[in-house]
């Protein structure tokens, strides 16, 4: 795999755009992402994206999952929570830039290393499952690409995709519910300009054409998008 860096989207700019950015701003914000994830369609956008990966697989199985951007972690332990409840093992790995983010989810009983998600520490078809929840929109169109290839080569039985969908409403409605829950300025900013950043069906099914992969879009409730395929054989 190439050892490139992902280029990051030229819409905007946010705090966790810098992995080296002060830590004690990246962890209130990543408290609040993942209360947004919990409130806001991230998590349920998860657990639809694993329904759909995983409908068949037989209670009993065993299953590792590689989340690439894990920020705190929230999101595979909610996904080892919606397998337990089903009888399914989800065993997570995270991936993370940010080193504070990293210790952050390792201390939150996630596995984590610190690396590029264009160029993930792991071996090729090594994980059963990849997720890559709200970081394609942080990067520009050639990289996202590049992005969803290494996940395909990553991944052995599926390849789950979340992200933000575009629509004029949905700035607004995030600053409210932001109010609402308190949500530090950092966190504001950052999450409008994903907002902004993020993408139509359209848009990102033509992103995933382009990867070489076979995926349809649906849209889902708090403006988000899922993608969810199989990942060719090695």
């Amino acid at each position: 795999m190439t050892s490139e860096p992902l280029t990051l989207s030229s819409v905007g700019a946010e705090l966790l755009d810098d992995p080296a950015a002060d830590p004690g701003a990246v962890t209130e914000s990543l408290r609040n992402i993942a209360r947004a994830n919990r409130w806001f369609g991230g998590a349920a956008a998860v657990r639809h994206g694993l329904a759909r990966a995983l409908a068949g697989v037989p209670a009993g199985t065993t299953l590792t999952l590689a989340d690439l951007g894990t920020g705190l972690g929230d999101l595979p332990r909610a996904a080892a929570r919606w397998g337990a409840r089903r009888g399914l093992r989800l065993v997570p790995v995270g991936l993370e830039r940010s080193r504070v983010a990293a210790r952050l989810a390792r201390d939150g009983g996630v596995p984590s290393a610190v690396g590029c998600a264009g160029a993930p520490p792991f071996g090729e078809k090594s994980v059963d499952l990849v997720l890559v929840s709200q970081v394609a929109h942080h990067l520009a169109p050639g990289s996202v690409v590049r992005l969803f290839r290494s996940c395909d080569r990553l991944a052995r039985r599926a390849v789950i995709v979340a992200d933000l969908r575009r629509g004029p409403f949905g700035p607004l409605v995030f600053r409210v519910g932001a109010r609402v829950l308190r949500f530090d300025a950092n966190t504001v900013s950052d999450g409008v300009t994903s907002l902004r950043r993020g993408y139509t069906a359209g848009e990102l099914g033509a992103l995933l054409a382009t990867a070489g992969v076979d995926a349809t879009v649906e849209r889902r409730p708090g403006y988000r998008l899922v993608a969810v395929w199989r990942p060719r054989p090695a």
